[in-house]
């Protein structure tokens, strides 16, 4: 198992810099530069200025030079500066908001998986039944339905129409006088919509998996000798079936990592959340190179994570696949 795992950490140095070369790359290639997105708005600024904000930044040197400094700078963890008018470090600025995505998206992965393999449970032990119709009904309806939509269909039926939950934000205006349990039911109250919608549609896609999986563990050879030995349906189901059925989301989970950084873009958006992906969607607008490389970076080493932790998780459910 050892030296399994040592061959694929080793893999992983080659594949981060190779996706580090490419998405450099890209982002370079993005029509519009920072120094043009910030001086846009100032017709009075002298091609001389362009010029001395350009080499402050260090676009004015060639696109592979450019590329080994940062890499040398991300050899020190060093993710270099925003070019947004307060340049800050990038370092900075994701230690301030990288908590509150990891926070809203941990919860959502949690009530995603939490829900998803008990439904795709019962969907495969009644199947063709009206439970598992109705549970498929659910699914497509998860399928087709746009995130965004559904984030302001909340907000104007249960923020606007009802008044019920807060729109935008993580805490009311002079929540910083609120007592424990009411600060912790106003954050609660807050983040109730962006969580939903960050798990609604995962949700859906996790529990046909589930399903799936499930009714083609539950046909094989062994169930059935299980049954005949005489063993109760539920100890058939949830000692000898759900291991191998959860397989195949043990490998979502591993993608599903990434996840917690990058895929809260819509909706932190939507509801105003300062979180990683709202500051990633500024990064993109103003083209702030270091900060977009920084988050991608992170994404990029969380989706390696997530396959190693996949990899090691499914060696360590099937035997097979370590020896060999």
């Amino acid at each position: 198992m050892a030296t399994y795992l040592v061959k694929r950490i080793l893999i992983l140095i080659p594949l981060m810099f190779g996706i580090t070369l490419i998405t450099f790359s890209v982002i370079h290639l993005a029509p519009g530069e920072p120094v043009e997105m910030q001086v846009a708005m100032n017709p009075k600024v002298t091609k001389e200025a362009r010029d001395r904000l350009r080499k402050f930044y260090g676009l004015d040197k060639p696109l592979h030079v450019q590329y080994l400094n940062w890499v040398g700078k991300l050899v020190r963890l060093d993710l270099g500066r925003s070019f947004s008018p307060d340049n800050r470090p990038v370092v900075d600025k994701i230690k301030e908001r990288l908590p509150i995505t990891l926070s809203l998206n941990i919860i959502a992965l949690l009530l995603e998986f939490g829900l998803a393999v008990p439904i795709g449970i019962l969907a495969a032990t009644h199947r063709d039944t009206w439970l598992d119709k109705g549970i498929t009904i659910f699914v497509f309806i998860g399928f087709a339905v746009p995130t965004f939509w559904l984030a302001l269909l909340l907000m104007y039926f249960f923020g606007v129409k009802l008044n019920w939950l807060p729109i935008s934000g993580l805490h009311s205006l002079g929540s910083d006088s609120f007592g424990l349990v009411h600060y912790l039911w106003d954050m609660a109250k807050h983040l109730l919509m962006p969580v939903l919608v960050a798990s609604f549609g995962s949700l859906a896609g996790l529990s046909r998996y589930m399903r799936s999986s499930m009714l083609n563990v539950i046909g094989q050879d062994y169930i059935t000798t299980a049954r005949a030995k005489g063993l109760s349906e539920r100890v058939v189901i949830y000692k000898h079936a759900l291991r191998n059925a959860l397989l195949p989301l043990i490998t979502l989970f591993g993608f599903s990592i990434p996840g917690l950084i990058g895929g809260s873009v819509i909706f932190e958006t939507i509801y105003a959340i300062p979180g990683m992906g709202q500051l990633f969607y500024q990064g993109v607008m103003s083209r702030d190179y270091p900060v977009v490389m920084g988050i991608l970076v992170i994404g990029a080493m969380l989706t390696l994570i997530g396959n190693l932790i996949a990899d090691v998780s499914y060696a360590l459910a099937d035997p097979r696949i370590r020896h060999g």
